[in-house]
């Protein structure tokens, strides 16, 4: 293989911030590697997306505890992928909650993914033995809203529509105008789409933009405070998802192979979004997907460790 199979040789540690957004939600970012977000209300914590392994959730604990010594009730899963749910033990949080549509994506491919991303980037799950067996399951599940009291605090669990999969959920602070994005928006880091919805993505994102976020954790990149920079992120997402489905779309129904998309797709978006975060990492997989779709594949295919090798080597070998 001409490159390193996906992330496997990123071992370059990041520098974490730990970011007021607004009265009650805070952003833990760290230079491009997943966020997390947290909600303090006034008797309770709300975490939204939990670090890949137990060992890695003690520093978020870590830096709550810097503010809080109230107790973390609730844990939000965004979205199924194990680097975003796997951490959900340290916690020990009262409820984990997710959409209905996550908790079925973790029953039908949760054991597949999880070993499919530790061997794409294994740096982000640190200490891998501290996870415990099995599935990270949500207690509580909901079908498009779900509404939760911290206090007088109310926090909105919000399904505005697929995007980086079908079960995504944003959580949505209405009295701060404060969302916690999931990985539906990116900054200044490459969005992964290997288990997405290329046609439905850029309308969920405008359903997003129609909230009027004032501060904003998104997925990956640092924290975004004011209109400007919550537009710059929805912006950046949306024109790269677009482009790639533009690209990919066209190279299929012209009945070009996938190599021969990836590799023209590859040269067009480089020069626009080759200095973001994980660029190289993502656009095999987006590409592969997107090309799924373009053919007629509506939902996702899983994916393994063994398919994550073979369509490695067949795009980049």
């Amino acid at each position: 293989m001409t490159k390193t199979f996906a992330s496997a040789a990123d071992l370059e540690e990041k520098k974490v911030s730990f970011t007021q957004l607004s009265e009650h939600a805070w952003a833990y970012t760290a230079e491009g590697d997943p966020n997390t977000g947290i909600i303090i209300g006034d008797d309770a914590v709300l975490v939204a997306d939990t670090q890949a392994t137990p060992a890695m959730a003690a520093d978020v604990i870590r830096r709550i505890r810097s503010v809080t010594d109230k107790p973390i009730k609730y844990v939000v899963l965004t979205h199924y992928h194990a680097v975003r749910v796997l951490g959900a033990s340290a916690y020990q949080p009262q409820q984990i909650l997710a959409s209905q549509d996550t908790y079925d994506l973790i029953v039908e491919r949760g054991e597949q993914d999880k070993a499919s991303e530790i061997g794409r980037f294994p740096r982000l799950f640190q200490n891998v033995e501290t996870v415990p067996a099995g599935m990270t399951w949500p207690t509580m599940t909901f079908t498009g809203r779900m509404t939760v009291w911290l206090g007088q605090l109310e926090v909105q669990l919000l399904q505005v529509g697929r995007g980086h999969t079908k079960g995504d959920t944003v959580v949505w602070l209405p009295g701060e105008k404060t969302l916690l994005s999931g990985d539906l928006v990116e900054f200044d880091a490459t969005p992964y789409a290997g288990d997405a919805y290329f046609q439905d993505w850029p309308h969920t994102l405008d359903r997003i933009a129609a909230l009027g976020a004032h501060a904003l954790v998104p997925g990956r990149g640092a924290a975004l405070l004011g209109p400007a920079q919550v537009q710059a992120g929805l912006e950046g997402t949306r024109d790269f998802i677009r482009d790639v489905w533009t690209s990919v779309k066209a190279g299929a129904d012209a009945g070009r192979d996938l190599r021969a998309v990836y590799e023209e797709t590859f040269a067009k978006l480089k020069p626009k979004y080759g200095h973001w975060v994980i660029f190289n990492h993502c656009m095999p997989f987006d590409v592969t997907r997107a090309y799924d779709e373009a053919t007629g594949h509506a939902d996702p295919r899983i994916w393994t460790a063994e398919r994550d090798i073979q369509m490695w080597k067949a795009l980049e070998g």
